[in-house]
Parts: structure tokens; C-alpha cells; sequence
């Protein structure tokens, strides 16, 4: 009896704990610079939580290392769910394949849910007179060694992208490695770099005030916010690679906050002002169970191991 009695207690207490939490401030990591579609994806959705708790929700950026910077703070933070992190594929599926990481995705994180998708779009600065992807690939046979490409740091989606390209065409390019996609596009505007395979956000001001040419799109399908290009798989068959973004937890965080945690967070993915405010930054806002996250997480690093293996893509030393 006094077993049932203490079990029943502590279901109430932690059904009393969920409805309370959180009762101060939460941080959310960003394993990206200022500026960028993670970070500006987290301030809308962050800015929503809070008004949900009644509580503040503090971005903090950690950026460096394609992302693992962010994501080996982030392991290393407390399990008592006043942390959390926006992963998205480069840190969460892809690093841990090209190179030593201080983090498991699988030991070190719980999953909350999926909360966007989007491809990227392959830009040049209209100062280069090309105005298709096809005088791209002219140029790299031409002039091989001497095109070089930006790059979002070791497995993000414009390295795979490019190193998919150079894999599928044998082009002779050169990667410029960065710690943002932002830093990278500011590179692009001063002419330092030929092109680079973008987030749609830190592009789009630049493609609509003339500055950057939009030459395809890596999606399956063509891309809304640009649906006058073609998709890059349209020139290079093959040349397909999505963006994604999800939030996690340390481990250890207990499952009645992460239950609570998730129903708040698919309430907030699901209002018309942050499907909105996402659609303008160029991704689409989904969700997922944590279980379904999870699964997703282990499905993607097993098709891009496959992918870098077939591409032979390394990181630079």
C-alpha cells in the first residue's frame, strides 16, 4: 500500500512540476553565428516560448567547427531542462561522420522535435558575368583549381552540396571553409569567392537588391520563395541535399519536462505568425515527436554516411 501510495504521489508531483514549468529563464544555444538562419529561426520561435511560459528565453551563440562548438556546450550543460539547443544537419547528423566530435548524438542528447526543413540556393555576385549553372560548370572545366567555393564549415548542407557537385561532375574547385553561412555571403559580396550553396536568408536581401544571382535551388522540387529557378538536380542529376533544423536536450533532462516541453513547442510551431515568419526565412516549420525525431536523426547520419562514403568527401586538414 505504501508503494502504490508513493508512486501515486509522485505522479502528481511531477504532473504538478510540468504545469509549472519553466520557472525562470531558459537558454537556447545556437551553434551558428548572429545573423544566420539558426539564429534568427531560434529569436522567433524563442520569442514565442516566452510568451507561452511567461519567462525568458536567452539565445545564446556558440559558433565554430560547422556547429560542434555549439553542440559540445550544449552536452555539457545541466539536465534539468533550462537548456536547450537548436541542432540542425550539419552538427547533429553529418559532423560526427567526417570527424572527431566530443559528443554522441545518441548518449549525450535527448530529441524534442523536428521544427523546420529547407534546401539551399547557389548564388554568385552578378559582378561574374555567368547567369546559369551551367556557365559554372563551363568555367570550373576550364579553369580548373581556380573556382573557389564558400562553404558553412565541415559537414554543413553548402559543403555537402558542393562536394556532391565536385564528386558528381569531377570538377576541380576550391573550398574557402567558414564559421557561418553569413560570414561566408559576406566574402561572396567582396568578390573574395566565386559562389557558395546558401541558406535562402542570409541571400535573399542581396539576390533581391541585385547584388547576387540565384542560379538553382537543391531541392527535390522547386524552392517557393524563388520558383522561377530551376533546381540544381534539373543540370547535375543527383545534386539534391535539404536543410533541417530540430531542438534537443542535454540527456538526462526527465520526461515530464521534455512531454511538456514538446506539447508547448508544437503549439508554437503551429501559429500562423511563426509558420509565417519561418516561410520569410526561407524554410518550411514542421514538428515531430520526440521519437520520431530521434529515428529521423539516426536515418539521416546513416544516408550521409553512405553519401560520404560513395563522394569520398573528407574534411580538409
Amino acid at each position: 500500500m505504501l508503494r502504490i501510495l508513493m508512486c501515486c504521489l509522485a505522479l502528481v508531483c511531477g504532473s504538478v512540476f510540468s504545469q509549472s514549468y519553466p520557472t525562470k529563464p531558459v537558454r537556447l544555444i545556437v551553434t551558428y553565428p548572429p545573423g544566420g538562419s539558426s539564429d534568427l529561426m531560434a529569436r522567433v520561435f524563442g520569442q514565442k516560448l516566452s510568451e507561452v511560459w511567461g519567462q525568458q528565453v536567452i539565445v545564446e551563440s556558440k559558433p565554430g567547427a560547422a556547429g560542434s562548438i555549439g553542440m559540445e556546450y550544449a552536452a555539457r550543460q545541466p539536465a534539468d531542462g533550462y537548456t536547450f539547443v537548436v541542432g540542425n544537419i550539419g552538427p547533429a547528423a553529418v559532423n560526427p561522420l567526417l570527424s572527431k566530435v566530443s559528443y554522441s548524438m545518441e548518449k549525450d542528447f535527448v530529441p524534442v522535435s523536428l521544427i523546420s526543413t529547407g534546401p539551399n540556393v547557389l548564388v554568385v555576385n552578378t559582378a561574374w558575368q555567368v547567369k546559369s549553372f551551367d556557365e559554372v560548370l563551363a568555367y570550373a572545366r576550364a579553369n580548373p583549381g581556380k573556382l573557389s567555393y564558400g562553404t558553412s564549415g565541415p559537414g554543413s548542407v553548402s559543403h555537402l552540396s558542393t562536394e556532391l557537385l565536385k564528386n558528381l561532375t569531377r570538377a576541380n574547385m576550391v573550398e574557402i571553409p567558414y564559421k557561418g553561412g553569413v560570414l561566408a555571403v559576406q566574402d561572396l559580396l567582396g568578390q573574395q569567392i566565386h559562389l557558395i550553396f546558401s541558406d535562402a536568408l542570409p541571400a535573399m536581401a542581396h539576390i533581391r537588391a541585385g547584388k547576387l544571382r540565384a542560379l538553382c535551388t537543391t531541392g527535390a522540387q522547386k524552392f517557393v520563395l524563388l520558383p522561377d529557378l530551376p533546381t540544381c538536380d534539373a543540370t547535375v542529376p543527383g545534386l539534391v541535399v535539404v536543410n533541417w533544423w530540430g531542438v534537443l536536450f542535454p540527456a538526462g533532462v526527465s520526461r515530464t519536462i521534455v512531454d511538456k516541453f514538446h506539447a508547448d513547442m508544437v503549439k508554437v510551431m503551429q501559429d500562423p505568425a511563426v509558420t509565417g515568419k519561418f516561410a520569410d526565412l526561407g524554410v518550411e516549420a514542421v514538428s515531430s515527436t520526440p521519437a520520431q525525431f530521434g529515428t529521423f536523426i539516426r536515418t539521416e547520419m546513416d544516408k550521409f554516411s553512405k553519401l560520404i562514403k560513395e563522394a569520398n568527401i573528407k574534411v580538409n586538414p
